[in-house]
């Protein structure tokens, strides 16, 4: 139904930084909410950023200020751009995709929660060692 492959992901020294890549087939993009989940061993996954159909976004606060997440439709592409990475940010990178609706709520609300979306990659691993 809808089809996520991530790329980007690489062993990088902290400080420096990586940008994410998404390329989603399927549906019709521009109408899929998405977002950016991450995992560490031994940790549960959890929200890094996301972004609505509307293009409003939201961030985990630990990542505010280093990490862009955007959206090319043109290219059915989702990126995050991750500046200043730090050791705690190593894990595996995950992009999730969701249906929208076409109701105002559906277009405009950024999902926070894994529960919240349907479809996801196969995870790319990012590692910035200290």
């Amino acid at each position: 139904q809808v089809q996520l492959v991530e790329t980007g992901g690489g062993l990088v020294q902290a400080g420096d930084s990586l940008r994410l890549s998404c390329a989603a087939s399927g549906r019709t993009f521009s109408q899929l909410g998405m977002g950016w989940f991450r995992q560490a061993p031994g940790k549960e996954r959890e929200f890094v950023a996301g972004i609505s159909w509307s293009s409003s976004t939201s961030y985990k606060d630990s990542v505010k200020g280093r990490f862009t997440i955007s959206r090319d439709n043109a290219k059915s592409t989702l990126y995050l751009q991750m500046n200043v990475l730090k050791p705690e940010d190593t894990a595996v990178y995950f992009c999730a995709a969701r249906v929208g609706g076409l109701g105002l709520m559906s277009r405009t609300r950024v999902y926070s929660n894994e529960a919240d979306y349907e479809f996801w990659g196969q995870g790319t691993q990012v590692t910035a060692s200290s």
